[in-house]
């Protein structure tokens, strides 16, 4: 330990809060008041007061504030960071507000470990948290819930903090096709159901097989998940509940069941610290506290509408790899690392299309006795909005300091698999002697998409998407041409909605009109 350079980030300390409307206690948190609950817990975890040498915090983006149309109806933090460094007793030089996406936790470790490394900084705290659970039930009884006080007032979150703040913006650009957009595709839900259905059409399954397989994926999920204390949905789950459909199991977009997709109604929050291990040294954090961070590394993914493939992502698998070569650098005479040497896993899960993709590329089963999650799963451990991935990360560590050597792989997913992001844990020392975070670059599109459209197409994929209204059916299709064009069923083709239902419209020719503006109507 007396050899490992000054500079060398370590991860010394984890927390997570969370509370759910039924506990005993719940107290209606604000989403900057769990963040500094979270970052109280880090601070406690570290075995020593640093809350002053913290110099650097980046806050992950709730959900209210993740888009230009998003609303916070309750008022938000005009400068999150340093709304959570005040409840801790921080004075940061730097604060970072980062962009949108599950990717930024994982991210933002290689690149303040970095900094670390650069000699930028000594300390530095990641933070995020959700309080959509509390938010939801107070919009829905009009700031009167049932539990545990039927007469508490209305929040407000609304907080004015001075201080420099590195605002990053949303991120969005190119993450969700306008062509999808206008063709009743309605977010990240809608693009996954895509995915999924390709890879099913593609494993030649029919619906309810492949919502089975699904269930024998996430089944052990939820055993993982009812164990967990911090967990939204704390309860097992047999692999026929999550595959069969119900009243308290509805459609949400073709193949997707509720039980298949992430949860967001969660009250969470979670926190990482990462020093040197001089800073460490300085002030007396325990050895056993510290896990060195062997490699982290993202790349951006091309739009949906452009990738060569919608029924796998080689963009995040490459990611995995470059991870997996990072870390055996300078373990066991440089020995490669694979997913095999991983005693522990977290597999992105908002859905089972990033789960399926890893499992297929690194030949991991969904039996496999280290388990696919640490925590439980996006849909049943909860989906803390962009933050998912600090929770995991708090579970890879806590597990890395019960078993020395061993190491912990977290994966970070963000938009439609338009941001991976991983990271490998060990209590293992490594010195940072090589780029052990490592920016890939983005992935170029493969088609061209056409914006208006008249004519013949082939079916690649497709989701039908329940409404208040009834349903909306929406393709993507490849031309003759070779280019990409989106679709969705007019309302009174009654024929078509019902063919798509009844059938696998995959591989099928379709007829495509033009109707303005980039929307276009298909019929069988």
């Amino acid at each position: 330990m007396s050899q490992i350079p000054d500079n060398t980030p370590i991860i010394i300390g984890v927390g997570q809060v969370s509370e759910r409307m039924s506990d005993d206690g719940y107290a209606a948190l604000s989403p900057m008041d769990l963040a500094g609950n979270a970052l109280s817990e880090a601070i406690k975890d570290s075995g020593s007061n640093v809350a002053k040498s913290i110099d650097t915090i980046a806050a992950i983006r709730q959900f209210e504030i993740s888009s230009q149309v998003a609303v916070a109806p309750f008022g938000k933090s005009n400068n999150p960071p340093r709304s959570i460094a005040k409840r801790v007793g921080a004075n940061p030089i730097r604060t970072i507000l980062e962009i949108t996406g599950g990717q930024g936790p994982q991210k933002l470790v290689g690149e303040l470990a970095q900094d670390i490394a650069d000699g930028k900084s000594d300390m530095a705290a990641i933070v995020g948290s959700e309080a959509i659970s509390t938010m939801l039930t107070f919009l829905r009884t009009n700031g009167k819930p049932d539990i545990p006080k039927p007469d508490w007032p209305k929040p407000n979150w609304n907080e004015e903090v001075d201080g420099d703040l590195e605002d990053r913006g949303y991120g969005l650009e190119g993450q969700f096709d306008s062509a999808l957009l206008k063709n009743g595709f309605t977010g990240p839900v809608t693009g996954y159901a895509l995915f999924d259905n390709a890879r099913r059409h593609k494993l030649g399954l029919s619906v309810s097989d492949y919502q089975t397989q699904i269930g024998a994926l996430f089944a052990p999920f939820t055993n993982v998940a009812a164990s967990n204390p911090h967990s939204a949905s704390p309860k097992s789950l047999s692999i026929d509940t999550i595959a069969t459909m119900s009243d308290k199991n509805r459609m949400i977009s073709h193949p997707y069941l509720r039980h298949m997709v992430s949860r967001d109604q969660v009250n969470q929050g979670a926190a990482i610290i990462i020093s040197s291990v001089g800073k460490a040294r300085e002030l007396g954090i325990a050895q056993d506290k510290w896990v060195y961070i062997h490699g982290v590394t993202c790349a951006k993914e091309a739009s949906i509408m452009e990738r060569s493939d919608l029924s796998s992502c080689a963009s995040a698998v490459s990611v995995v790899q470059q991870a997996l070569n990072i870390a055996g650098q300078g373990v066991d005479d440089d020995a490669p690392l694979t997913m095999r040497d991983m005693c522990y896993l977290d597999l992105y899960s908002c859905f089972s299309f990033p789960v399926f993709t890893m499992m297929e590329a690194f030949n991991l089963g969904h039996d496999d006795k280290r388990g696919l999650t640490l925590t439980g799963g996006l849909p049943f451990f909860g989906g803390a909005g962009n933050n998912y991935s600090s929770h995991a990360i708090v579970e890879a560590v806590i597990r890395a300091r019960r078993d020395p050597k061993a190491f912990a792989f977290v994966g970070a997913n963000g938009g439609a698999m338009s941001k991976y992001a991983c990271g490998i844990y060990s209590t293992r020392p490594t010195p940072w002697d090589i780029a052990r975070y490592n920016l890939m670059p983005d992935t170029q599109g493969s088609f061209e998409v056409a914006a208006e459209y008249d004519g013949e197409a082939i079916v690649e994929s497709y989701t039908i998407a329940p409404n208040k209204k009834g349903a909306v059916a929406s393709i993507i299709a490849r031309t003759a041409a070779d280019q990409r064009v989106a679709a969705m069923v007019n309302q009174d083709d009654t024929a078509s909605m019902q063919q798509l239902s009844d059938d696998d419209a995959i591989g099928r020719n379709v007829s495509i009109t033009h109707q303005g503006k980039g929307v276009h109507n298909f019929s069988f």
